[in-house]
């Protein structure tokens, strides 16, 4: 099976986080033994780059055969869909479906009118992959596949704190709230985050919080390893990527009740699904700092690990496939003889 993979998101040299799930969904699915070919969107201009790539996904056609387009996002998938000879599978994130939101915590319009765009797409093209069953609601499709994405068990692993720290150059005697997005992103909340700090170290001087971002994966699973608990005080998500990697990491965590959160998290002691209140996520997480320990959250994610969903994609394509076959028989068998009557 040769798939041709779409995206506008991927990591590169200067940010190597940027789309790291991506790469690692292709990662599993070629030593899973599918021929995966990455198409990866560029440009300056983000609204001209979807323009130029019909063209290029024209050209890519014509000179490779593929059995499948998958892409990543509702803007990809636009793309994808501009051509009809091949099924094509969208896989939506998160804000692509439900909608970014601003630092007042409100939807835009421009956002509630992308969220709408994809709904009008999920039901245009032959299937649609989803985070979570809120996801799955909102497009109101009988084509979706609720699968998260995976998790690298391999790479997010439990490390020796210490360790961990030595080799970040943190040190031995503070206590960490790891931040892991970039504050700039709104639907992140960091000013929450940093009120339940600040809240935390006022009492105790020895708590910091870590903010951490654009690191390559290597180097955010040892953050993880070396912070005491991270605080995730979202908006909203789809099945954030961040919570079920500091689960592989038996890392304690406190975070809103967003998307798949609580579900993932399940009853992990040590694990806090949380009002979004800085009271009660400090409450949460001063308690896990007095105890100071890990948690078992890495068994509540096996089911994630990569070749296990790796083999939960390959039947969708698989099935998208079988499908597409089916009606494209049935078109040609229905078509009426007009030599008769």
């Amino acid at each position: 099976m040769r798939v041709l993979l779409m995206t506008a998101i991927f990591p590169t040299p200067s940010n190597p986080a940027f789309g790291s799930y991506v790469r690692t969904q292709a990662e599993a699915l070629q030593k899973a033994g599918v021929d995966v070919r990455i198409f990866v969107l560029t440009g300056r201009n983000r609204k001209l780059m979807y323009l130029q790539a019909v063209g290029q996904l024209q050209r890519r056609l014509v000179r490779t055969r593929f059995d499948l387009i998958h892409a990543h996002y509702g803007y990809v998938g636009m793309v994808a869909r501009t051509q009809r000879a091949l099924p094509v599978v969208v896989t939506f994130h998160g804000s692509d479906v439900l909608g970014s939101v601003g630092e007042d915590g409100r939807r835009p319009l421009f956002s509630k009118l992308v969220a709408r765009s994809s709904r009008v797409l999920a039901r245009t093209v032959d299937s649609v992959i989803v985070q979570s069953a809120e996801m799955a609601a909102t497009l109101e499709t009988d084509n979706s596949y609720i699968i998260p994405h995976e998790v690298d068990l391999a790479l997010f692993a439990p490390v020796d704190r210490e360790q961990a720290r030595a080799l970040l150059g943190l040190r031995r005697d503070r206590k960490y709230l790891l931040f892991a997005a970039d504050p700039r992103i709104s639907v992140k909340r960091f000013p929450l985050a940093k009120a339940v700090a600040d809240r935390l170290a006022g009492e105790d001087s020895s708590v910091e919080l870590l903010v951490v971002y654009r690191e390559p994966q290597p180097r955010l699973a040892l953050y993880m390893n070396a912070a005491d608990c991270l605080i995730f005080p979202s908006y909203q998500e789809g099945s954030p990527n961040i919570v079920k990697q500091a689960m592989a990491c038996n890392l304690p965590i406190v975070a809103t009740d967003v998307g798949d959160v609580r579900a993932v998290i399940g009853e992990t002691d040590g694990c806090y699904v949380c009002a979004p209140s800085a009271a009660e996520l400090a409450e949460k997480a001063r308690g896990i700092l007095r105890a100071g320990a890990r948690t078992d959250g890495r068994q509540a994610v096996q089911h994630l690990d990569a070749p296990a969903v790796a083999g939960r994609v390959i039947g969708v394509y698989e099935d998208t496939i079988r499908r597409a076959r089916v009606r494209r028989w049935s078109r040609r068998h229905a078509a009426p003889d007009r030599r008769l009557g």
